[in-house]
């Protein structure tokens, strides 16, 4: 009952995160390049990196769980079906209004997954920047408590609705930041709107999409191949 408004809409359900180290310390303004090793195929329920802040209200990037654990379930397994939460609905959900007002976080991607109907069957698209610098998504993260003391921090990417170029691929599309739009995320009093200005689409000129092997289909292949653009 948690998730079924969200299952309806799930989009961005694979990325990728090949940025070095040094690039997204510079683009995040972090004092030390995170333990980033090139990542092909991220899965929900896998680690993923992502910037918060700390107590001390600077920033800091860490691994995340891929899918958002609400602090009061009992079962993590909840979260793979958490992935994303709709901008429309975040302030208003259970399990995302607590995070949405005070636990924000930016994703880092190189480019993401979707897969569109194409003579009969899913052909699995590869959607990046034109520049090739990451991609950054707004997401949420919170901190579940196990019975045995044991601590899952997990996250989720918020979506909104397509660009021109998704709107042929998919009904939604991760939300996507600009560096001077980081602020505003982490700090939702900066803005009178709390920063909901930020949750629209992202320039369609911006990004581009081509076909890739069914090879990404499945959640357990890594590598390069992952990206390779086919012909169809």
């Amino acid at each position: 009952m948690l998730v079924s408004e969200e299952r309806k809409s799930i989009m961005c359900g694979r990325f990728a995160l090949t940025t070095p180290g040094e690039a997204l310390a510079t683009l995040f303004g972090l004092e030390q390049p995170p333990p980033v090793v090139p990542r092909y195929n991220i899965a929900p329920t896998q680690p993923v990196l992502a910037v918060r802040l700390n107590p001390r209200q600077e920033r800091e990037m860490t691994f995340f769980r891929w899918g958002l654990i609400p602090p009061w379930v009992k079962d993590i397994s909840v979260g793979s079906r958490m992935i994303n939460a709709r901008a429309e609905t975040v302030d208003e959900k259970p399990s995302f209004r607590a995070a949405f007002k005070r636990r924000r976080c930016l994703i880092p991607a190189s480019g993401f997954y979707e897969w569109q109907r194409i003579n009969g069957r899913k052909q699995p698209l590869f959607i990046h920047p034109v520049d090739d610098q990451p991609f950054v998504f707004a997401g949420l993260w919170e901190t579940w408590f196990g019975p045995d003391g044991s601590e899952v921090d997990s996250c989720t990417i918020l979506t909104t609705t397509p660009n021109a170029l998704m709107q042929e691929i998919h009904n939604r599309m991760p939300v996507i930041l600009e560096p001077d739009e980081f602020d505003a995320w982490l700090f939702p009093d900066l803005t009178p709107d709390g920063g909901r200005h930020l949750l629209r689409p992202y320039p369609a000129d911006k990004m581009t999409a081509y076909p890739v092997s069914t090879y990404v289909n499945n959640p357990h292949n890594e590598g390069p191949q992952c990206i390779a653009r086919i012909a169809i």
